[in-house]
């Protein structure tokens, strides 16, 4: 197989489309035509049909008038960016990849166009509008795409494409459960933008969260389970005797049963210059913009749980210090914490109420807080500050109707059915679930086994027969 091109070579145009495909894909060779006729040779060794598939994927991709292409500005680390580019790669859309390692000027362009902002990725359309950052719907939105099931009805629809959905799709399809799952993002959930997955059975050496998740789907394809990504669910309903399933492209889905594995989100400070600031020194994602503050003197880190310190430890391999910020006392886990406390890199304050994101010239300047135990306020400049300071379900379609903890999380019983009949809930989105990847992929398990047995009792599924 040939190798990769250097981080931020361009393929010559005169490659084409098909270029354009495997560049997307992974699959790239740095020599052009000749480098691509090795690989699509290499790939026609293992079926002959694939070659053949690849130049009818290159010539069908979408093309914009006048030669015009979108632009996504990206990089190798950031993975955002690898979503981006599978989702443009899977639905044949060309583009040209700037790469703001290869090419830091870009960077000022990235600035100028988000005022002062410098997230990736960001995608410019032919138009010469762009987006930051966009979600695998909004993309689908802005090309026109029109994303829709195979069919109109299911045994059961699985809402949320992360490691609980994916899990109880694998266990659907093997059950002879006729399902779907819909997800109005990237397939694989927040695992998928982990930088490294230490905590996970049967990978000593810990994962990438990409490689995991690809995994994920990679399994679930081939039991045959159907996805329906980009596209949002905006109800679930009582229908009669079943359940009708509203998606964002206007379609309706009946089904038996419905999962919602819809993960959560991070919750927001909500103090004065956080929304301003987003994306120029304020994010919510380590993995996504710490190597952005390589090299920088000192980041802060607002939150005092494992999700906080792990992403605190992931920026220490880029700033020279990180300053951890807690509400109250640290509550992640005691091997977390002892790292951090052990760290010279890390200076640690308590009960600390952060009451503004301070900016200048248009950029995150300093943390303002409280010092809770003695009425204090302190100004900690920083060249960017990542907030961790807990979760919020994905859950609003649901409306009122369902059973809800104080915190927003689905409340269920002992078969993880929700207070509507016939809706289960697993991961991150039920109430006194861990929060954790194992424990979504078992939630993932016992839902679909609950479901299996809802359908056995109200005599949509044949009940499996056990010898004596």
């Amino acid at each position: 197989m040939p190798s990769p091109p250097e981080p931020g070579q361009q393929i010559p145009a005169r490659c084409g489309n098909v270029a354009a495909t495997l560049r997307a894909a992974g699959i790239v060779s740095s020599s052009c035509w000749a480098g691509l006729a090795k690989t699509l040779r290499t790939l026609e060794a293992v079926s002959p049909r694939t070659g053949d598939a690849l130049n009818k994927t290159g010539s069908q991709m979408m093309t914009f008038a006048n030669d015009a292409h979108l632009t996504l500005y990206g990089a190798s680390w950031c993975p955002h960016c690898k979503r981006v580019k599978r989702f443009l790669a899977a639905h044949r859309v060309s583009y040209d990849n700037v790469d703001i390692d290869a090419e830091p000027e870009a960077i000022e362009q990235i600035k100028r166009l988000q005022g002062g902002g410098q997230i990736i990725p960001t995608v410019v359309y032919p138009d010469g509008t762009h987006d930051v950052n966009p979600s695998d719907e909004a993309l689908a939105g802005r090309l026109g795409l029109t994303l829709t099931a195979e069919r109109s009805a299911y045994d059961l629809v699985i809402v949320g494409g992360g490691p609980a959905g994916l899990t109880a799709g694998i266990y659907a399809a093997r059950e002879g459960i006729d399902a779907i799952v819909v997800d109005a993002s990237a397939l694989g959930g927040q695992a998928g933008i982990s930088d490294r997955i230490e905590n996970y059975p049967g990978f000593p050496e810990g994962i990438s969260g990409v490689e995991l998740a690809d995994r994920f789907v990679a399994q679930a394809r081939r039991f045959g389970v159907e996805f329906l990504p980009a596209v949002s669910v905006t109800a679930v309903e009582p229908d009669g005797a079943g359940l009708e399933t509203s998606l964002s492209v206007g379609q309706q889905l009946t089904s038996h049963a419905v999962i919602v594995a819809t993960g959560a989100e991070y919750r927001r400070l909500g103090v004065p210059g956080e929304k301003d600031l987003m994306g120029a020194g304020v994010s919510i994602c380590a993995t996504c913009d710490g190597p952005l503050y390589k090299g920088a003197d000192e980041v802060i880190v607002i939150g005092g749980g494992n999700s906080a310190l792990e992403e605190g430890l992931h920026l220490s391999e880029y700033a020279h210090k990180v300053r951890i910020l807690a509400h109250s006392g640290l509550s992640a886990a005691p091997i977390l914490e002892e790292r951090v406390r052990s760290d010279p890199q890390f200076t640690v304050h308590t009960d600390m109420e952060v009451t503004e994101l301070e900016g200048k010239d248009g950029r995150f300047a300093a943390v303002i807080a409280r010092d809770r135990a003695t009425g204090q306020t302190r100004r900690f400049p920083a060249a960017a500050v990542f907030v961790f300071i807990g979760l919020r379900p994905n859950t609003a379609f649901l409306g009122p109707a369902v059973q809800r903890d104080a915190g927003g999380f689905l409340v269920t019983g002992p078969t993880m059915e929700t207070s509507i009949p016939g809706v289960f809930a697993a991961g991150d989105a039920r109430a006194g679930s861990t929060k954790q990847l194992g424990s979504a992929v078992g939630d993932g398990i016992s839902a679909l086994l609950m479901t299996r047995r809802y359908l056995e009792l109200h005599h949509h599924k044949a009940a499996v027969l056990v010898d004596a």
